[in-house]
């Protein structure tokens, strides 16, 4: 983290004038190097607005079309940045609509800094037209929030929440600054926060424990590598390649982890969890040292509890100390950052590989390829299967785009079927599970990395939760592809229902309306297919598609995801069918 003194000109330029507080917010973000801002205007953030007006050269606030969308755009362009994002919103309402993507954000350590207004500090507890106590709201879903209430407290504030957003364990953080603030005027300087006293974000690794774990690992016999999104946010990625080619061990990822490493690697295994492949959630059961890196044992990779990995020896790498012991129970806890914790494994283990123990996740592959990729892939089947969908895009993207997946069924054939072979390429939304999340997202990350080709891919039911910024791609051109596969279904719940609550469909089938024409009113070119023969077509012409475009996909209506781990059972006890 680059916590230098600041030394940009258009701060420095100010330091000795007087500013209002909405301009002290501008002055602020642009000495933090933001350039893109999503955000709804109202009045109690009016003022911030006004001042932002006049710095349209220097950021760019994409105006959405629901303070939900702001959150999740902000976190999309996070997740492809490795940069905070920023959002706005106005007092009570504007405030509490960003929640879901804020708690969103927190559990899948996403760093934004939210900026909401707030009616003025003599009006605040009288229940004031639009007054919400969003301080107190956002603070089990952000790592920090603070309320201005005085001008002069927002340069502080800003640098802090900067800091403490993207430093050790990203996360949300929620600056709440009262109107009269914003209008108040004082004598501007900005620092950038280097340090706080009662915050320790990059625990120091311990060189005992890095031997201990070498120790279980050069002794191994089938050692196993968990990665998760760890890997992402520390930028490790070149650092883990070198540990797992010198190590020989074989290793998968989480859903969050997916793209850390690209999927043809000869050591890489699959992906883990409750959709999972089917090895990389048997073996778990099966390996003698497990070694879990960036990844918190999310209740979605363990299954029961009771019954993972009892026979192996696990290493946790992790930079929260509150995720180690939390849910499995280690033999070496290594309480560090990603990147530092790699570098010293690699350079003490010993050179080494395990064709036998990676054979039979091969084994486990045919297995699954039998009973499950096989049926999937059917090209006999009545209707187009999702996995036909994904696996069509991922071989006419070469495995580089950057795919947007919103929650539900497909995100699980997503994660199973796209090939990604191009880092920093997976965002999707894992511990909360927000539906909704894909399209503002894919906004995001879009205007974060606009030469990397971006493709959202949404269930009927998450797309009407925020096909609203369908207005915010138009009126801002954003070359988003869109691709609906639409099964008229709640498909994960159906699923369970048809699984587990004998074919009661209670309210989960959809009655949906026609996508193209709401596409067509936003001016957004699109096109059904229900065909498999104008299949492979239709997507190449929506990769060809100069602008934002919306592919529907007619599926298969009643379709199961499997491998399924059901939920309270063991990994080892994953369903094939």
């Amino acid at each position: 983290m680059n916590t230098s003194t600041l030394t940009l000109d258009s701060v420095e330029s100010k330091k000795s004038k007087t500013l209002t507080g909405s301009e002290a917010v501008i002055q602020s973000l642009i000495a933090e190097g933001v350039d893109t801002i999503f955000g709804y205007p109202g009045g109690a953030i009016m003022p911030i607005y006004d001042a932002l007006y006049h710095y349209e050269d220097q950021i760019k606030h994409i105006l959405v079309r629901h303070e939900q969308g702001a959150a999740h755009a902000a976190q999309g362009y996070s997740r492809v940045s490795r940069k905070t994002g920023v959002c706005f919103a106005t007092s009570g309402p504007g405030a509490t609509n960003l929640i879901t993507g804020i708690a969103d954000a927190q559990i899948d350590s996403t760093p934004l800094v939210c900026i909401t207004g707030q009616v003025p500090s003599s009006l605040l507890g009288t229940d004031a037209f639009q007054e919400t106590d969003v301080v107190g709201i956002s603070m089990p879903v952000t790592k920090w929030n603070y309320q201005v209430t005085k001008p002069e407290e927002i340069p502080e504030a800003i640098s802090r929440a900067f800091y403490i957003a993207n430093s050790g364990r990203p996360g949300p953080v929620l600056i709440d600054i009262t109107k009269d603030a914003q209008f108040g005027e004082f004598e501007f300087e900005y620092k950038k926060c280097e340090r706080i006293r009662s915050y320790q974000p990059y625990p120091s690794l311990s060189m005992d424990k890095v031997d201990e774990a070498i120790e279980l690992i050069n002794n191994a016999k089938k050692p196993y590598l968990l990665i998760g999104h760890g890997i992402l946010i520390s930028q490790a990625q070149k650092q883990l390649t070198q540990f797992v080619e010198k190590s020989g061990i074989p290793f998968a990822s989480t859903l969050l982890g997916l793209s850390a490493m690209p999927d043809d690697h000869p050591l890489y295994v699959g992906y883990l969890g409750m959709h999972g492949n089917y090895g990389p959630n048997v073996k778990t059961n099966q390996c003698d040292v497990l070694i879990a890196i960036g990844m918190r044992f999310d209740d979605r990779v363990t299954g029961n509890l009771e019954s993972y990995a009892k026979q192996a020896k696990v290493i946790h790498i992790e930079i929260d100390p509150s995720e180690i012991d939390k849910n499995v129970k280690t033999a070496v806890a290594i309480n560090c950052d990603a990147k530092a914790a790699l570098i010293a494994l690699t350079d003490k283990v010993k050179r080494n590989s395990y064709p036998e123990w990676l054979a039979e996740f091969h084994e486990c592959d045919k297995e699954e390829y039998k009973k499950v990729i096989q049926h999937e892939m059917n090209p006999n089947s009545e209707s187009i299967r999702m996995a036909e969908v994904v696996n069509s895009l991922s071989e006419k993207t070469k495995g580089k785009a950057i795919i947007v997946s919103d929650v539900g069924q497909h995100q699980m054939v997503t994660s199973r079927y796209y090939k990604y072979l191009q880092t920093d390429s997976n965002v999707t939304s894992g511990g909360l599970g927000t539906m909704g999340f894909a399209l503002p997202a894919a906004m995001g990350a879009k205007l974060a990395q606009p030469e990397r080709e971006v493709i959202a891919i949404i269930g009927d039911g998450g797309f009407q939760m925020t096909l609203q910024e369908l207005g915010t791609i138009a009126q801002y051109g954003i070359n988003v592809k869109i691709i609906i596969l639409n099964n008229s279904f709640l498909g994960m719940v159906r699923q369970w229902q048809q699984l587990f609550f004998e074919k009661r469909y209670s309210f989960t089938e959809m009655s949906n309306p026609n996508f193209g024409l709401i596409a067509q009113g936003y001016g957004i070119e699109n096109h059904k297919v229900e065909e498999r023969e104008n299949l492979d077509k239709s997507i190449e012409d929506l990769l060809k598609h100069q602008g934002p475009y919306l592919l529907e996909v007619v599926v298969e209506k009643e379709e199961n995801v499997f491998p399924m781990v059901p939920s309270g059972a063991s990994v080892a006890d994953i369903r094939l069918e």
